[in-house]
């Protein structure tokens, strides 16, 4: 079993997990903006990620010899009738992972995908640091740590306030251009965008996806509304405090997967009997990843037949069938899995509250 053991092996496992985490959001979003819809998009990323958690338990966690209280994977899968309390609550925070994964991806559409990642984030190190720092029985310097926990809950507040912003602002371009095509199609001026040369024709040409040769500026309406016709969840009309509250429930499902995670492999609260190995780093992410996927599957196929903010109704044979960008949901489930593993192969060598 590989352990990583010393700081600079936690700082380069840190380095990684955040390149990799800060990755996947964006493959999503590419997707929902192409059309796909979500609840297949997640399907296939929720698989991706435990197939990596099962790869990586089977070679780091199980190839070579067990360390000193710290058994290879099939041995300690093997003992779950006396370490089923840790495993359980390894599970609840790959319930909390999921629940935010799946929130953040319907946040992406309706707060945007930086505005998304930054009140997330924020929340996340906020409440999630200070609750591994007492748990890991404040190993962490605190005069380092928390003031770094204090930019980020300024930057939640920040967060706020430009999705307020972008809201009014998109409401804005919006307004003026059904305005001008109240005056009649011939009276559209042309302003910081290409000549809208008919409200008809633009919209067929956006429904038969054909190219007139003229690309709206980005950010301008005109580009907006290419935008809210090609992509999977409609939010033209949708309230600015809805996105929020997808957002900060995000957020808050995040700040609790790692503290469950670190209790898991520390049992900080004396769940197993004395004597009990606790959890290797390799076992807890295994359970944890189980546990995300199942509640990826039950969620979504629900979804499939009652989709949420009015998307269209799927099936499970629809799902199957569906191949459209379905190499980058791989590729967000590869990168989220290595990202949560390497996190917290790097938490369990520095500690959680510095991972996070």
């Amino acid at each position: 079993m590989f352990l990583v053991e010393t700081k600079v092996g936690a700082i380069i496992c840190m380095l990684l997990a955040l390149l990799f985490l800060g990755t996947w959001p964006a493959f999503l979003t590419l997707l929902e903006r192409r059309g796909r819809l979500p609840q297949h998009t997640y399907l296939d990323y929720s698989l991706i990620n435990l197939l990596t958690a099962v790869v990586i338990a089977l070679t780091v966690g199980q190839i070579g010899d067990a360390k000193p209280n710290m058994p290879n994977f099939f041995t300690q899968l093997s003992q779950i009738q006396d370490n089923w309390p840790c495993v359980l609550m390894a599970m609840l925070g790959g319930i909390f992972l999921g629940l935010g994964n799946l929130s953040t991806q319907y946040a992406f559409a309706l707060v945007g995908l930086s505005v998304t990642e930054v009140i997330t984030s924020s929340i996340a190190v906020v409440l999630g640091t200070t609750l591994n720092y007492f748990l890991d029985d404040k190993i962490n310097r605190a005069e380092i740590l928390f003031p770094g926990v204090g930019c980020f809950l300024v930057a939640v507040c920040l967060g706020s306030v430009v999705h307020s912003s972008n809201a009014a602002d998109k409401a804005e371009k919006l307004e003026t251009l059904a305005n001008r095509f109240e005056g009649g199609i011939g009276n559209v001026i042309q302003s910081d965008y290409k000549e809208v040369d008919s409200c008809k024709d633009e919209l067929n040409d956006l429904e038969n996806g054909s190219d007139r040769g003229d690309k709206a500026k980005v950010g301008s309406a005109q580009y907006l509304m290419e935008v809210e016709d090609k992509r999977a969840i409609k939010v033209f009309g949708k309230s600015i405090l809805l996105g929020l509250i997808v957002t900060f429930f995000a957020g808050i499902s995040y700040s609790l997967f790692s503290p469950a995670f670190n209790l898991a492999t520390n049992d900080q609260l004396h769940m197993m009997k004395r004597g009990v190995q606790k959890l290797t780093v390799y076992t807890a992410f295994f359970h944890f990843s189980l546990s995300f996927f199942l509640v990826a599957v039950i969620l979504n196929i629900w979804f499939l037949y009652r989709p949420l903010l009015n998307l269209p109704k799927s099936s499970i044979k629809s799902y199957l069938n569906d191949w459209n960008g379905r190499n980058w949901a791989f590729l967000a489930g590869l990168c989220c899995g290595l990202g949560n593993g390497l996190q917290f192969m790097g938490g369990q060598a520095a500690g959680y509250a510095a991972a996070d």
